[in-house]
């Protein structure tokens, strides 16, 4: 077997760390994080041909002819657990997914995205992302079950004492460290026991296995504190929603597109944001998949429905920071954590090159006429369905595949007789 530098570079890692046991991780469809554990002694196995694993019952992975699929480390993501035991370290690497022919599986969003971002290098542009990422921290019943009482009843910006979670977010920010992130700021958000971390932007793939290494991080640390982390867009009806704003930036010859003159955007940025703006309804069935995540945009400016743009407005569907350099950005405020992030990206960069391509028209600024986002899940798969852009990022199988899930869970959702039903008619009908 011939190994490549990193790799050759990574087993030296793992014998001289002590690690006796490696998650093999992946994402599916839904965006959440899979794994299959092996032994360090299986890793000359995993790089050879890879670990095989049966995908009929994950998320978006089922195929009738094709239900073996095969793990392959990317050994560049291999990282140490810090929370597990340091005698005999865990290590968690992210993985490619392949059909047992070794050809890659048309569900691994990773690779989609990856392949996007190619499409993009090749036109001479980087697509760097950053999130800036809201959750709740909520206490556990006798049972250590989640309830959702919040852990705290501080608000935007508060400290301790009033600030209980203070603890667990400082404990969750130094394993952010100690696993090599470079933590920008936290603080507590406005809603009782809601917090918010944002980290440093990177290009697009690294930027999104951040994302999935974060939330694992967050649910952890708050469980070994007795608190259950929640990422869902709208737990708490009379509370703020979590959102996951995206930074997104585009630099070509070394020179980034969202960089204002006299404040004023590049002809390139107005392209690039115009096409995001085309696709934002067909896009938000997959940065906002849940039917929880439209309870989000009922009532609140920092998550807005309106499609439109502004310079450093935050009651902007895209907003544009006041920054300089390399910290000039886009920044698109509607999806929220629950997303997966390598397709979410993907879709947002395809559209913007769209933009650029066909150098479309950016609407005014401030548009009285402008369109809203889709309010239920159910018309945003419906706006999905319409746009053949999405089509060309995912391809048919895996856009039809992702339609169909999220139809069944809207069917299941309207089947279900709700409280809130019972409540206002029992006593009247």
């Amino acid at each position: 077997m011939s190994l490549t530098r990193k790799t050759i570079e990574a087993m030296e890692f793992i014998e001289e760390n002590d690690v006796k046991f490696i998650r093999l991780q992946f994402c599916d469809l839904d965006g959440q994080n899979r794994n299959i554990a092996i032994l360090a002694n299986q890793m000359e196995r995993a790089l050879a041909c890879g670990i095989p694993f049966d995908s009929s019952s994950v998320a978006g992975f089922s195929e009738s002819k094709n239900a073996d699929l095969v793990l392959f480390p990317d050994m560049s993501t291999i990282q140490i657990l810090p929370w597990r035991p340091q005698q005999g370290k865990v290590a968690r690497i992210l993985c490619d997914i392949r059909y047992p022919d070794g050809s890659i599986f048309r569900g691994d969003s990773r690779n989609i995205l990856r392949e996007t971002m190619k499409q993009a290098e090749a036109l001479g542009y980087l697509f760097n992302t950053g999130t800036e990422c809201e959750f709740y921290l909520f206490k556990q019943d006798e049972d250590g079950e989640p309830t959702t009482t919040p852990s705290d009843q501080a608000g935007y910006f508060d400290l301790a004492p009033f600030d209980r979670g203070e603890n667990t977010r400082r404990e969750i920010c130094l394993t952010l460290e100690d696993m090599g992130f470079e933590i920008e700021s936290s603080r507590h958000e406005a809603g009782k026991g809601q917090h918010g971390i944002d980290f440093k932007y990177d290009n697009a793939l690294l930027s999104a296995d951040n994302m999935m290494t974060f939330k694992t991080v967050v649910k952890t640390v708050a469980q070994r504190n007795g608190l259950h982390a929640s990422f869902l867009p709208k737990p708490l009806m009379d509370e703020p929603g979590s959102g996951m704003h995206v930074n997104a930036s585009l630099i070509i010859d070394g020179k980034n597109i969202f960089e204002t003159i006299d404040g004023e955007l590049s002809e390139q940025a107005r392209y690039f944001i115009a096409g995001v703006l085309a696709h934002i309804k067909g896009i938000t069935a997959i940065a906002n998949p849940l039917i929880n995540s439209y309870k989000r945009f009922m009532g609140s400016h920092e998550a807005p429905k309106t499609i439109g743009w502004g310079i450093s407005n935050h009651a902007s569907l895209i907003r544009i920071p006041v920054a300089v350099g390399q910290y000039s950005r886009m920044e698109l405020r509607s999806p929220d954590p629950t997303c997966n992030p390598y397709l979410t990206f993907a879709v947002i960069l395809a559209a913007g090159l769209e933009g650029l391509a066909k150098k479309m028209p950016l609407m005014e600024e401030v548009n009285l006429e402008a369109e809203s986002l889709p309010v239920t899940l159910a018309e945003a798969i419906c706006a999905m369905e319409a746009d053949a852009l999405i089509a060309s990022v995912l391809g048919n199988d895996l856009k039809q595949k992702y339609i169909e899930l999220k139809k069944q869970e809207w069917m299941d959702y309207i089947k279900t007789v709700h409280p809130w039903e019972i409540d206002r008619y029992l006593s009247i009908y």
